[in-house]
């Protein structure tokens, strides 16, 4: 069985470390043994790390209620409530709302909002797991040229070869253009030697801007009376969201987040660095390789369905280790829970702002990563 060393070093707070021996991300290395402190130290973080997720499914629910009934049409939050009890349990609650309220709550705005849920889940689960096995923290499904790949793959379905396999036209070719994507960054790290993680971001960045470059001239070879929606839809938005469409990006998230979850201490001796892997029996190659294809999966998914949006995979990770410690047995839930509630909160934001106009999603992150980067950068020039 895999050694746990990597994973119980990971557990312990910043401050427990000497100088000089911080792994990636502020984490310290591993120690042959835990003191009778630090032991004491990891129960306590294991108990406030139940309560952060206690909280956070208990805010989670909340949002989506506030969520639902946010819009041009206010609807209580008690009515929202009563209106799903309805749906899920019929002749529970007497309804005292109107068949119109009710339509819009069941067929729009609660799909909508699972689809924000589970498009902040997955990019935040992905923008964790690449920044350990790449060993970066600033990598992320946008920086990485995953999700320009993945656009690339949803444009020729939407606007070239049209829906030759139904609904799964869509997730099918945007998967496989993140797919290809993430082949074209390991090609050009392996054919100029850019071996390191800098380099490794430095290569995702080119490949995004050639695959932007291809994706816009797709848009401009395309049906002229279809480019305003696919632009408007490359811009970040959840407006299409449909109860026959939730099967995908649902389906995807419960195929892979167990797979990451159950790597947790693969993922956390990455973190640590290749040689450290390596003498804990992992397959350090297949394995950066398989985690990439499975990021590539949701990536794609997610992309298909809400177009692009940037920075939640960049900024989940870096606020829950804040708050969880380094463990992936700690940051991936942690991440799934809070990339759910930013995405929430960023679609409301979207919805609000210049009501009854909708702002495309991406657009709010997009703000919301710019401030959260010059956060990083006053921090690390202080």
């Amino acid at each position: 069985m895999l050694d746990r060393t990597a994973g119980q070093a990971l557990e312990r707070e910043e401050r427990d470390a000497p100088d000089g021996m911080k792994a990636p991300f502020g984490l310290p290395v591993a120690q042959p043994k835990d003191t009778p402190a630090q032991t004491v130290r990891a129960s306590a973080g294991q108990g406030r790390f139940r309560l952060v997720v206690l909280g956070g499914l208990l805010l989670l629910v909340l949002s989506f209620l506030v969520a639902v009934g946010t819009g041009s049409v206010p609807v209580p939050v008690g009515h929202v409530a009563s209106i799903l009890a309805n749906k899920l349990l019929p002749g529970t609650v007497e309804p005292v709302w109107s068949a119109g309220r009710e339509a819009i709550v069941w067929d729009i705005r609660i799909p909508r909002a699972i689809l924000a849920a589970c498009v902040g889940a997955g990019l935040a689960a992905v923008g964790a797991a690449l920044q350990a096995v790449t060993r970066n923290p600033l990598a992320d499904p946008h920086l990485l040229g995953i999700s320009a790949g993945g656009a690339c793959g949803a444009i020729t379905a939407l606007l070239h070869t049209g829906l030759f396999l139904g609904l799964l036209t869509v997730p099918v070719m945007a998967f496989a253009g993140a797919l290809v994507a993430t082949v074209m960054v390991l090609a050009v790290t392996r054919l100029t030697g850019a071996t390191s993680a800098d380099k490794l971001v430095l290569a995702g960045v080119a490949v995004s801007f050639i695959l932007m470059s291809f994706g816009n001239m797709l848009i401009f070879m395309g049906d002229p009376r279809a480019t305003h929606t696919v632009i408007f839809w490359m811009l970040g938005g959840l407006g299409l969201a449909q109860w026959s469409h939730l099967i995908f990006p649902a389906g995807v998230l419960a195929l892979t987040i167990p797979y990451l979850i159950a790597r947790a201490e693969d993922l956390n001796a990455m973190t640590i660095g290749d040689e450290t892997a390596a003498t804990l029996g992992i397959a350090v190659t297949r394995f950066r390789l398989t985690i990439f294809v499975v990021c590539s999966l949701i990536t794609g998914v997610m992309v298909s369905f809400s177009g692009i949006i940037g920075f939640v995979g960049l900024m989940v990770p870096h606020i829950v280790r804040r708050i969880v410690g380094g463990s992936y047995r700690r940051v991936l839930p942690a991440s799934l829970l809070a990339g759910a509630l930013i995405m929430i909160w960023a679609d409301l934001a979207a919805r609000s702002l210049l009501a009854p106009e909708d702002i495309p999603v991406g657009i709010v992150t997009g703000f919301l990563g710019g401030v959260f980067f010059l956060g990083i950068l006053r921090r690390k020039s202080g």
